[in-house]
């Protein structure tokens, strides 16, 4: 527990955001990855659908729960989610994908999608190149949240 306020002190005083738990994924086992057919043309046409490139086999999930030490869980405590989103041309690779909780507050999987959705926007828009919104959302997606999206409430 000393460690947790440590921590959460020293993120305050950096100005950082603090999180602990499931909310950020380890970066050294998902860094994050992109799929490079998922162009920001090809992201942004109408017709775009993540459905066709959402291929994630059973065993990769259970690979990506493995890895984080998650032995056991009840059905709808997790999403395998991938850090670098589909909508923002994220890869199925396991190195884009990490266990990430449904019921954490106030960071979660569902905060995670309105995050995923402005980018996707931003990008479309071309208020941000797909390259940065990649970026952005790999390196804290949180700190993402807060620019982007703004804060929670």
């Amino acid at each position: 527990m000393r460690t947790l306020i440590v921590a959460a002190l020293a993120a305050a005083l950096a100005g950082t955001v603090p999180t602990f738990g499931d909310d950020l994924p380890d970066a050294t086992l998902t860094p994050g990855c992109t799929n490079p057919a998922l162009t920001a043309k090809k992201l942004c046409s109408k017709s775009f659908r993540t459905g066709p490139y959402r291929n994630v086999p059973q065993s990769r999930k259970n690979l990506a729960y493995k890895r984080y030490g998650i032995t056991t869980h009840k059905t709808g405590d997790y999403e395998v989610d991938h850090l670098i989103s589909l909508e923002i041309g994220g890869c199925n690779d396991i190195e884009n994908l990490w266990p990430q909780s449904y019921t954490t507050t106030p960071w979660n999987a569902h905060v995670k999608d309105a995050l995923e959705n402005r980018l996707h926007k931003l990008v479309c828009d071309g208020t941000l190149t797909l390259e940065h919104a990649q970026s952005e959302i790999a390196t804290d997606w949180i700190a993402a949240y807060y620019k982007y999206v703004g804060s929670r409430k």
